[in-house]
């Protein structure tokens, strides 16, 4: 998963209950965030073509969209259509962008429907955020990347809302 959404979410909700210490809570990567990575391209056009099946993709979208393939025939419309969008866009992107669009796809199709739509609201909530809580909490996030692992665990089993521990690499 992506730690760098992991703990904005984290840390947005700590700033959310005015509290300068660590409050570390269960949070996940949203796909929205891949969705601004996929913003930060040229935005095309909405596509009026029905949702594709599986079967229906193009062997570089199977590839891009691998991670999601045994649920793809599931998920709602809206949903394959932004997924393409981001595989349709995939090719512009540098090789970095590329690489996290990959961990956050892996990442997400291995969340449940519950941990999805939690990742969803949290992502809405940092989104919704003033630039200078935005600024806060990323500064917050580097700071928490700066402690040593034991002393994060520790801060994530403290966590009254931690309730499992997520694969983050």
């Amino acid at each position: 998963m992506n730690k760098f959404l992991l703990l904005i979410a984290i840390v947005a909700t700590s700033l959310q209950a005015s509290s300068l210490a660590y409050s570390f809570e269960n949070t996940i990567v949203a796909m929205g965030d891949i969705g601004s990575i996929k913003s930060s391209l040229n935005d095309s056009a909405a596509s009026d073509a029905p949702v594709q099946t599986w079967s229906q993709l193009s062997d570089d979208e199977r590839k891009v969209l691998a991670p999601l393939a045994s649920e793809w025939n599931i998920l709602r419309p809206w949903q394959r259509e932004k997924m393409l969008d981001i595989a349709n866009d995939y090719p512009k992107m540098d090789a970095q962008k590329q690489q996290r669009v990959q961990k956050r796809l892996d990442s997400w199709s291995r969340m449940t429907p519950y941990e999805r739509e939690n990742a969803r609201k949290r992502y809405q909530q940092f989104q919704s955020l003033s630039p200078e809580k935005k600024d806060e909490v990323r500064k917050k996030w580097s700071e928490y990347q700066k402690l040593p692992e034991t002393e994060r665990a520790k801060l994530r089993k403290d966590s009254a809302e931690w309730d499992y521990e997520p694969d983050l690499e």
